[in-house]
């Protein structure tokens, strides 16, 4: 947002509010599932009734398209509308997905560095750290990814998204891993909620598989990738599947960057700091780069058609059980890629790695029964 010192002036309107003459349509030629109809009426009734809500619902379900009827009830109502979320990467994945559902709709993007964009919109996509630049704004927010990092863990954060909204303003939070302190304030607070165990395409979630990469820290520092890694990137590059390889931190994966790139130089990184990383996303979703060597930052907003995953250190303490359930969504969410390969490769099995493997088990379970699942 720039420099904000305390001689800044900070100026809040207080006119009137501008009058929309936009007639707002959704063009969108997509269907429902039974589930996710039942789940976009859900929503748009507690949006009618200002009521909050929770939708929950598995990694390629189809969340963004469950917004599609309740954000269109609340532009033709004359309501402002703000889709929220702490990544940036989600919304450079929105964006262009809403402008061309809501074609007659003025739509802002606002992130770290965006370009100024000229217009009064009704519809604003935004990371959680923009919303610093409103007060009592909106109609209606929408926060996805309601579980990520840094929302979950900064207090300014969830204090912003409150601030922005009306007074009797619905709050929506959108998730495929609700935490426990979630839950605990849906019942509390009697809101509206919304559940989907399986994917659009009803296809299970792929299920991660356990492969031990003992001292690969050491090998890595010692300028060789581990023999499993290797094996498992060479298959990957043979079969021309585009891949994705998580790195817990940003020192190892740069260490290990020039080693991959031995295997084939247009491979790439990324990380949060990174300047290119929206061109670097889009290079593999276009197809124009085998792969990518990423931090977390790439754990959710992202799909990638016939993206195979692997996870290197998988046991270390920032792939939380969360974080590894968003990491195996991006596997075989395309209709016509249903399944995929999302391994784990560790250094010891930890609590949180079974704790992933567990749900994404047990959801299956609960969408397709016991023997499907399996």
């Amino acid at each position: 947002m720039g420099r904000v010192t305390s001689c800044t002036e900070l100026i809040i309107w207080n006119g009137p509010q501008p009058i929309n003459h936009n007639n707002h349509i959704l063009d969108w030629s997509g269907t429902y599932t039974e589930a996710q109809n039942q789940a976009a009426q859900q929503l748009t009734e507690s949006v009618k009734i200002k009521r909050n809500h929770l939708c929950h619902a598995v990694c390629g379900a189809g969340k963004t398209e469950i917004l599609f009827p309740a954000v269109l009830y609340a532009l033709n109502c004359g309501l402002r509308v703000c889709i929220a979320t702490p990544r940036t990467d989600v919304v450079l994945e929105l964006y262009p997905r809403f402008q061309k559902v809501f074609p007659n709709t003025i739509i802002h993007a606002l992130y770290g560095n965006s370009p100024h964009q000229t217009g009064y919109p009704q519809l604003i996509l935004s990371t959680t750290h923009q919303l610093y630049r409103f007060e009592n704004a909106f109609d209606l927010v929408i926060v996805d990814e309601a579980d990520a990092f840094p929302y979950t863990f900064d207090q300014a954060l969830q204090k912003a998204v409150m601030k922005v909204k009306k007074q009797n303003a619905p709050l929506v939070l959108v998730t495929a891993t609700p935490s426990p302190q979630i839950f605990v304030k849906m019942k509390k607070e009697n809101w509206g909620y919304s559940f989907i165990p399986k994917r659009y395409h009803n296809h299970p979630l792929p299920v991660p598989r356990y492969e031990s990469l003992w001292s690969y820290e050491k090998a890595i520092k010692k300028e060789k990738i581990p023999q499993k890694l290797l094996e498992w990137t060479k298959s990957k590059l043979t079969n021309k599947e585009p891949f994705l390889i998580f790195f817990p931190t940003i020192l190892l994966m740069q260490l290990a960057i020039p080693l991959f790139q031995q295997l084939d130089e247009s491979i790439l990184s990324v990380h949060a700091e990174d300047a290119d990383r929206k061109e670097k996303v889009m290079k593999l979703r276009n197809e124009q780069i085998p792969g990518l060597l990423t931090t977390t930052i790439l754990e959710r907003g992202i799909t990638i058609k016939n993206v195979q995953v692997a996870v290197v250190g998988a046991e270390s303490r920032i792939f939380t059980s969360s974080a590894l359930i968003q990491i195996s969504g991006r596997v075989g969410r395309n209709i016509d890629f249903p399944k995929g390969d999302i391994v784990f490769f560790h250094h010891g099995i930890t609590a949180e790695m079974d704790d992933a493997r567990n749900e994404i088990i047990r959801l299956n379970k609960e969408g397709f029964g016991k023997n499907e699942a399996l």
